[in-house]
């Protein structure tokens, strides 16, 4: 059964094997502003062997420290993989609080799922075991965004008791409680 861990060594197989198939769907140019796109440019050139590996495991473990030195327009951020056995499925980023951009278009929350994963309910089922870590940092409902074109994700958050706020220039704002039976205000 697939779950939630932090970044680890031992699915580097798997994790290259599935940035490749982003590679292949045109993520990682300089136009791709998620975080899988973030990091094809900043670390894909060290994945190759198993200590650059590493350091990418540990630099991305360390962006959840407040302490950690990150861009100006970056906050702390918490990892994890979605993994069965040694299979990377997808990744969910949890951002311990918004920014003025983050406000607009990131969110709280963000996830990719493998090309090769897709449409098996993984983005469902990631978002809704992060609500709680939300809830422990003392988010009582996370901003959850996507593009308005992005029907599969409008529906992972809608599933996950997403309430649309608006529609900025084509990317919808939702609110998700983290705590169940919690309504969004």
């Amino acid at each position: 059964m697939p779950a939630l861990v932090l970044p680890t060594p031992e699915v580097a197989v798997s994790f290259r094997a599935a940035m490749a198939e982003f590679r292949v769907e045109g993520r990682g140019s300089a136009d791709d502003h998620s975080m899988v796109g973030h990091e094809l440019r900043t670390f894909g050139s060290s994945w190759g062997d198993d200590a650059g590996f590493r350091a990418f495991v540990t630099a991305l473990r360390a962006q959840s420290e407040e302490d950690t030195p990150r861009a100006e327009d970056f906050v702390p951020c918490t990892t994890w993989w979605y993994v069965e056995g040694d299979a990377y499925l997808g990744r969910i980023a949890l951002r311990h609080r918004l920014n003025e951009r983050l406000r607009e278009i990131g969110g709280h929350i963000g996830y990719d799922v493998r090309p090769t994963a897709r449409r098996r309910g993984h983005a469902t089922a990631m978002l809704a075991a992060v609500l709680p870590h939300a809830a422990d940092m003392g988010i009582d409902r996370a901003l959850v965004t996507c593009d308005a074109a992005n029907i599969g994700s409008r529906l992972v958050i809608e599933h996950n008791g997403g309430v649309l706020e608006d529609d900025r220039q084509g990317m919808l704002r939702y609110w998700v409680p983290t705590r169940p039976g919690r309504a969004t205000p």
